[in-house]
């Protein structure tokens, strides 16, 4: 193989289609037809004289070669990057660029609309693409660029991320109008003895409130597990059941709300990025845009 005639856009497909498996989803990634990301596939497949990536029912599968190399092909592909940031130069009002943010849905009802009503006033074109990204596959994310930014509560500690506190969010109890606990004195015992409603990505795990009660050698009935909080609103407009939540969502809802009785930490939001993207340009700007609205929401809030 010789380097000099070796499209340098071949590697950034083979990072794409070894996380996608998918020629469909990695065409619509790097916005490209489908026969022309089969083509680079077989341009790549003759220049290392291997498939590289066999078709299976679980999708595009790599080969043992694909495996040896992807980890040489993104660090060389960070690196590219982390070299064209520091040079580069971010024109907002001409810039046409995508900005892929993870968050969950509590920052996207929050923070989206904000965020694009300040990004179209000072870059028109500019577009964003926002989404999930579990914990364990984020690192890895920010370090291929297929995310700018993550939004999340502080995670354990992943080389290579550089993060920033940007909000501590209160929480409070939520429940439907007309609660029975809604009269009288709320106390703790009146917390314990209800159903409760808890939000999590994950299938199990105690979240803040429940650590917060474990010290004190107690704990809440949770009776109702959900991945989404737009979701868990609608169930605790209908029914009894008990909502801890950060009280800066409720006036997007229609609930009313107790303060808690017992101290609990309130949830922190860090954003995060990959430290070769600490000084490009672009995501230097998005990130402002994104400490801007979030002390907006927090202030108003």
């Amino acid at each position: 193989m010789r380097l000099e005639k070796l499209d340098l856009n071949l590697f950034v497909l083979f990072d794409a289609l070894y996380r996608e498996r998918s020629v469909t989803r990695v065409a619509v990634q790097l916005n490209l037809t489908q026969p022309a990301v089969s083509n680079a596939l077989a341009r790549l497949r003759q220049s290392f004289d291997d498939p590289l990536f066999v078709r299976t029912p679980g999708g595009m599968t790599p080969t043992p070669v694909a495996e040896s190399i992807v980890a040489d092909v993104r660090d060389a592909l960070a690196l590219l990057r982390q070299s064209v940031g520091a040079n580069a130069r971010f024109e907002p009002q001409s810039s046409d660029r995508m900005f892929r943010l993870g968050m969950n849905d509590l920052a996207e009802s929050l923070l989206l609309p904000r965020l694009h009503d300040r990004v179209r006033s000072l870059a028109p074109r500019v577009s964003i693409a926002s989404y999930y990204v579990p914990r364990n596959v984020a690192p890895e994310d920010l370090k291929t660029g297929n995310s700018d930014l993550l939004l999340d509560a502080p995670v354990g500690s992943a080389r290579d991320l550089e993060h920033l506190p940007v909000a501590e969010l209160p929480y409070v109890v939520a429940m439907r109008p007309g609660h029975p606990l809604l009269r009288g004195r709320f106390s703790q015992r009146a917390y314990l003895d209800a159903e409760h409603l808890h939000v999590s990505s994950r299938r199990k795990g105690r979240g803040q409130v429940d650590i917060a009660l474990h010290t004190r050698g107690l704990r809440r009935n949770v009776v109702m597990r959900v991945q989404n909080y737009l979701v868990a609103a609608r169930i605790a407009q209908q029914t009894d059941l008990l909502w801890t939540v950060p009280q800066v969502l409720l006036p997007l809802l229609d609930l009313q709300c107790r303060e808690l009785p017992f101290p609990v930490e309130p949830l922190i939001w860090h954003l995060f990025w990959h430290s070769n993207a600490g000084h490009d340009p672009a995501v230097l700007w998005m990130r402002e845009q994104l400490r801007t609205v979030i002390g907006e929401l927090t202030l108003n809030g």
